[in-house]
Protein backbone atom coordinates (compact mmCIF):
# COMPACT_ATOMS: atom_id res chain seq x y z
CA UNK A 1 0.00 0.00 0.00
CA UNK A 2 1.17 3.59 -1.01
CA UNK A 3 2.55 5.10 2.53
CA UNK A 4 1.61 8.60 1.13
CA UNK A 5 -1.71 9.93 2.52
CA UNK A 6 -4.11 10.91 -0.78
CA UNK A 7 -4.62 14.29 -1.61
CA UNK A 8 -8.16 13.38 -1.43
CA UNK A 9 -7.93 12.83 2.05
CA UNK A 10 -7.61 16.34 3.00
CA UNK A 11 -10.61 17.37 4.06
CA UNK A 12 -11.26 15.05 6.62
CA UNK A 13 -7.14 15.25 7.92
CA UNK A 14 -7.27 18.82 7.97
CA UNK A 15 -10.45 19.23 9.94
CA UNK A 16 -8.12 16.57 12.57
CA UNK A 17 -5.40 18.44 12.78
CA UNK A 18 -7.33 21.64 13.60
CA UNK A 19 -9.32 20.15 16.27
CA UNK A 20 -5.79 18.31 18.04
CA UNK A 21 -5.97 14.97 16.82
CA UNK A 22 -2.74 13.57 18.00
CA UNK A 23 -3.29 10.17 16.15
CA UNK A 24 -3.67 11.95 13.13
CA UNK A 25 -0.73 14.25 13.73
CA UNK A 26 1.56 11.31 14.45
CA UNK A 27 0.09 8.93 11.26
CA UNK A 28 1.28 12.09 9.18
CA UNK A 29 4.78 12.44 10.91
CA UNK A 30 5.46 9.01 10.19
CA UNK A 31 4.44 8.85 6.50
CA UNK A 32 5.88 11.94 5.37
CA UNK A 33 8.94 11.96 7.59
CA UNK A 34 11.05 9.78 5.37
CA UNK A 35 10.52 12.06 2.44
CA UNK A 36 10.75 15.33 4.23
CA UNK A 37 14.59 14.38 5.07
CA UNK A 38 15.74 13.19 1.53
CA UNK A 39 14.47 16.89 0.39
CA UNK A 40 15.62 18.69 3.84
CA UNK A 41 19.24 16.88 2.92
CA UNK A 42 19.21 18.08 -0.74
CA UNK A 43 19.47 21.51 0.80
CA UNK A 44 21.33 21.58 4.19
CA UNK A 45 24.71 20.60 4.87
CA UNK A 46 24.57 17.86 7.57
CA UNK A 47 21.81 14.54 8.35
CA UNK A 48 21.15 16.68 11.54
CA UNK A 49 20.38 19.98 9.56
CA UNK A 50 17.58 18.31 7.59
CA UNK A 51 16.19 17.00 11.04
CA UNK A 52 16.11 20.18 12.48
CA UNK A 53 14.25 21.69 9.40
CA UNK A 54 12.14 18.55 9.38
CA UNK A 55 11.18 19.12 13.02
CA UNK A 56 10.89 23.07 12.27
CA UNK A 57 8.12 22.26 9.56
CA UNK A 58 6.11 19.93 11.74
CA UNK A 59 6.19 23.07 14.47
CA UNK A 60 4.85 25.24 11.82
CA UNK A 61 1.85 22.62 10.37
CA UNK A 62 0.50 22.70 14.34
CA UNK A 63 0.80 26.61 14.36
CA UNK A 64 0.17 27.41 10.88
CA UNK A 65 -2.62 25.00 10.13
CA UNK A 66 -5.37 26.89 11.11
CA UNK A 67 -4.32 29.50 8.12
CA UNK A 68 -4.51 26.64 5.56
CA UNK A 69 -6.91 27.36 2.27
CA UNK A 70 -6.92 23.89 0.49
CA UNK A 71 -5.45 25.73 -2.47
CA UNK A 72 -3.16 23.01 -3.20
CA UNK A 73 -2.64 19.50 -1.23
CA UNK A 74 -1.64 19.66 1.85
CA UNK A 75 1.19 17.69 1.20
CA UNK A 76 2.52 20.26 -1.08
CA UNK A 77 1.74 23.02 1.52
CA UNK A 78 3.95 21.12 4.40
CA UNK A 79 6.53 20.41 2.06
CA UNK A 80 6.86 24.04 0.30
CA UNK A 81 7.24 24.97 4.13
CA UNK A 82 10.02 22.87 4.25
CA UNK A 83 12.23 23.85 1.37
CA UNK A 84 12.10 27.44 2.46
CA UNK A 85 12.53 26.80 6.25
CA UNK A 86 15.86 24.15 4.58
CA UNK A 87 17.07 26.64 2.10
CA UNK A 88 17.11 29.04 4.80
CA UNK A 89 18.95 26.95 6.74
CA UNK A 90 21.36 26.55 3.98
CA UNK A 91 22.16 30.14 3.20
CA UNK A 92 23.35 30.03 7.10
CA UNK A 93 25.53 26.78 6.08
CA UNK A 94 26.70 29.35 3.21
CA UNK A 95 25.50 26.48 1.28
CA UNK A 96 24.18 27.90 -1.58
CA UNK A 97 21.21 26.10 -3.80
CA UNK A 98 21.91 26.26 -7.80
CA UNK A 99 19.57 27.47 -9.84
CA UNK A 100 20.58 25.51 -12.98
CA UNK A 101 21.40 22.28 -12.32
CA UNK A 102 24.75 21.26 -13.44
CA UNK A 103 23.68 17.36 -12.98
CA UNK A 104 21.43 17.73 -15.87
CA UNK A 105 22.84 19.83 -18.30
CA UNK A 106 26.78 18.50 -17.59
CA UNK A 107 27.04 15.31 -16.31
CA UNK A 108 28.69 12.32 -17.86
CA UNK A 109 26.46 9.78 -19.09
CA UNK A 110 25.80 7.10 -16.49
CA UNK A 111 25.49 4.27 -18.46
CA UNK A 112 28.25 4.08 -21.82
CA UNK A 113 26.38 5.57 -24.38
CA UNK A 114 27.33 2.84 -27.24
CA UNK A 115 24.71 0.10 -25.29
CA UNK A 116 22.03 1.97 -27.29
CA UNK A 117 20.92 1.99 -30.45
CA UNK A 118 22.02 5.30 -32.34
CA UNK A 119 19.73 7.63 -33.68
CA UNK A 120 18.15 6.69 -37.21
CA UNK A 121 17.73 3.31 -36.53
CA UNK A 122 14.38 1.84 -35.21
CA UNK A 123 13.48 2.33 -31.24
CA UNK A 124 16.48 4.69 -31.54
CA UNK A 125 17.23 4.85 -27.81
CA UNK A 126 16.88 1.78 -26.46
CA UNK A 127 19.19 -0.96 -25.74
CA UNK A 128 21.02 -2.73 -28.16
CA UNK A 129 20.21 -6.39 -28.34
CA UNK A 130 23.58 -7.56 -27.39
CA UNK A 131 24.07 -4.99 -24.29
CA UNK A 132 21.20 -4.79 -22.39
CA UNK A 133 21.34 -4.92 -19.01
CA UNK A 134 21.84 -8.77 -17.87
CA UNK A 135 19.88 -10.97 -15.65
CA UNK A 136 20.72 -9.70 -12.51
CA UNK A 137 19.67 -13.13 -10.17
CA UNK A 138 17.56 -12.74 -7.55
CA UNK A 139 14.46 -11.15 -7.62
CA UNK A 140 13.71 -7.82 -6.02
CA UNK A 141 11.79 -9.72 -3.17
CA UNK A 142 14.53 -12.30 -2.73
CA UNK A 143 17.61 -9.31 -2.60
CA UNK A 144 20.16 -10.20 0.05
CA UNK A 145 20.90 -7.85 3.33
CA UNK A 146 24.13 -7.70 1.67
CA UNK A 147 22.58 -6.68 -1.84
CA UNK A 148 20.27 -4.07 -0.43
CA UNK A 149 23.33 -2.34 1.55
CA UNK A 150 24.83 -1.87 -1.47
CA UNK A 151 21.80 -0.57 -2.99
CA UNK A 152 21.71 2.09 -0.20
CA UNK A 153 25.05 2.78 -0.47
CA UNK A 154 24.92 3.62 -4.31
CA UNK A 155 21.75 5.66 -3.61
CA UNK A 156 23.67 7.75 -1.02
CA UNK A 157 26.51 8.09 -3.37
CA UNK A 158 24.09 9.89 -5.97
CA UNK A 159 24.67 13.47 -6.50
CA UNK A 160 22.27 15.09 -4.32
CA UNK A 161 18.99 15.93 -7.02
CA UNK A 162 19.16 12.75 -8.67
CA UNK A 163 19.32 10.92 -5.02
CA UNK A 164 16.18 12.82 -3.81
CA UNK A 165 14.29 12.68 -7.11
CA UNK A 166 14.86 8.76 -6.91
CA UNK A 167 14.18 8.64 -3.23
CA UNK A 168 10.77 10.46 -3.65
CA UNK A 169 9.48 8.56 -6.74
CA UNK A 170 10.67 5.43 -5.99
CA UNK A 171 10.84 4.59 -2.35
CA UNK A 172 8.55 7.04 -1.14
CA UNK A 173 5.80 6.60 -4.35
CA UNK A 174 5.50 10.56 -4.87
CA UNK A 175 4.31 11.09 -8.23
CA UNK A 176 6.28 12.45 -10.51
CA UNK A 177 3.77 15.67 -11.12
CA UNK A 178 4.02 16.26 -7.55
CA UNK A 179 7.98 16.12 -7.20
CA UNK A 180 8.02 18.64 -10.05
CA UNK A 181 5.58 21.16 -7.95
CA UNK A 182 7.61 20.53 -4.62
CA UNK A 183 10.96 20.96 -6.13
CA UNK A 184 10.20 23.65 -8.89
CA UNK A 185 11.42 20.57 -11.64
CA UNK A 186 10.28 20.90 -14.49
CA UNK A 187 8.46 17.95 -15.91
CA UNK A 188 11.74 16.69 -18.13
CA UNK A 189 14.40 17.82 -15.83
CA UNK A 190 12.72 15.08 -13.28
CA UNK A 191 12.86 12.42 -15.99
CA UNK A 192 16.28 13.04 -16.61
CA UNK A 193 17.24 13.09 -13.04
CA UNK A 194 15.31 10.12 -12.54
CA UNK A 195 16.86 8.62 -15.19
CA UNK A 196 20.34 9.22 -14.18
CA UNK A 197 19.85 8.17 -11.04
CA UNK A 198 18.20 5.24 -11.64
CA UNK A 199 21.19 3.74 -14.34
CA UNK A 200 23.82 4.79 -11.52
CA UNK A 201 22.10 2.08 -9.19
CA UNK A 202 21.42 -0.44 -11.99
CA UNK A 203 24.76 -0.41 -13.41
CA UNK A 204 25.96 -0.70 -9.33
CA UNK A 205 24.15 -4.04 -9.33
CA UNK A 206 25.20 -5.20 -12.90
CA UNK A 207 28.90 -4.73 -11.70
CA UNK A 208 27.87 -6.60 -8.64
CA UNK A 209 26.64 -9.70 -10.20
CA UNK A 210 28.65 -9.42 -13.60
CA UNK A 211 31.91 -7.82 -12.76
CA UNK A 212 33.49 -5.56 -15.86
CA UNK A 213 36.19 -8.22 -17.60
CA UNK A 214 38.57 -5.48 -17.22
CA UNK A 215 37.97 -5.53 -13.30
CA UNK A 216 38.43 -9.30 -12.94
CA UNK A 217 41.58 -9.37 -15.63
Amino acid sequence: MDPVIAPSADGDLVDRLRHGDSAAFTDLVRAWSPAMLHVARSCVASQASAEEAVQETWLALIRGIDRFEGRSSLRTWVFHTLLNIARRQGVRERRAVPVADPEVQNAAPTVDPRRFRPAGEQWAGGWRADAAPRAWGPEAAALSGEVRALIADALARLPDRQRVVVQLRDVDGVPAEEICDLLNLTAANQRVLLHRGRAALRQHLEDYYHPREEETQ
